[in-house]
């Protein structure tokens, strides 16, 4: 009897239909903060959480000569609440120029200056068609990161920085409108200039998974004289790949490697512009977070 009991109870557990296998787990919510290169997106952080960034910007390559510069911005980011955060960060930077025609040889590495980043989300993108984050960011500065020349620089730069989920957990696109501006006095001559710079800034970014993110950001920067842009001096546009990983929860890498592919300076009729700008412009970020 309990043998037949027994064979009874297999033969309706093999009968028995099986469950379907859970599914696999949906994408994790990707930051779109870094994943643009240059461009920025919208993501600030959530409420209470700390980060340390450590962004490094290189540039290379003029008309003629030798010309390397790097400037490093590390910052603590703190997000207050849903919508604002705080980053106060220090700024080096480094360059070895040789043979460039209207910058001293000039090669070394120091400290460089600081910097007080505020963001401020307006629209956030969960619950609207896009994100919508203002940027603000006053900063004294006491090397040129271009030439490596010795000055009292006092200014700030100023950005919309918009961006949309144009495919669920896949595609993204920016859209950012920057501009920069400030005072500068040359310690060596004492002599005051002012200048200024407008960009417009976009990218498309896919994830191939939920760690790797490829893209490609075009940028359009127009430079000037004048603290307002009222004295046009040049422009460039710059264009490449954009990649983000994340290498763990707590540690992520991204970067970028344009190229200038158009551009004029006023006075130079030659291609590109590489009086005010570089060939290329490269960007390497580590984020670190708590």
């Amino acid at each position: 009897m309990a043998c037949q009991l027994a064979s009874s109870v297999s033969a309706f557990a093999e009968d028995k239909p099986k469950l379907p296998q859970a599914l696999p787990p949906a994408h994790a919510d990707i930051d779109t903060e870094h994943i643009f290169g240059f461009s920025m997106g919208s993501d600030i952080g959530k409420p209470g959480e700390t980060e340390i960034e450590f962004e490094n910007v290189g540039a290379f390559g003029k008309r003629s000569g030798t010309y390397a510069a790097w400037a490093s911005l590390n910052q603590i980011k703190y997000t207050v609440s849903d919508n604002f955060r705080i980053a106060p960060g220090i700024a080096l930077s480094g360059q070895s120029i040789n043979g460039v025609p209207g910058l001293a040889d000039h090669r070394d590495v120091a400290f460089s200056g600081a910097a007080l980043e505020l963001r401020y989300k307006l629209v956030d993108r969960a619950v609207a068609p896009f994100g919508l984050t203002l940027h603000a960011q006053p900063g004294w500065s006491r090397i040129d990161d271009g030439s490596g020349v010795h000055i009292a620089q006092y200014g700030g730069e100023f950005a919309a920085l918009f961006d949309s989920e144009l495919i669920k957990d896949r595609l993204f696109a920016a859209f950012n409108v920057w501009y920069a501006t400030g005072g500068t006095r040359e310690i060596a001559t004492n002599l005051w200039r002012h200048d200024s710079e407008m960009q417009l800034q976009t990218a498309i970014s896919y994830a191939l998974t939920p760690d790797l993110v490829l893209g490609l950001g075009v940028r359009y920067a127009r430079a000037y004289d004048g603290g307002a842009l009222d004295r046009f001096a040049g422009d460039a546009v710059f264009a490449g790949p954009t990649f983000s990983y994340t290498i763990s929860k707590e540690v992520g890498i991204s970067g970028t490697w344009q190229m200038q592919v158009a551009g004029s300076a006023v006075g130079d009729g030659r291609s590109l512009n590489l009086d005010q700008f570089e060939r290329h412009q490269a960007l390497l970020r580590l984020n670190l977070h708590f």
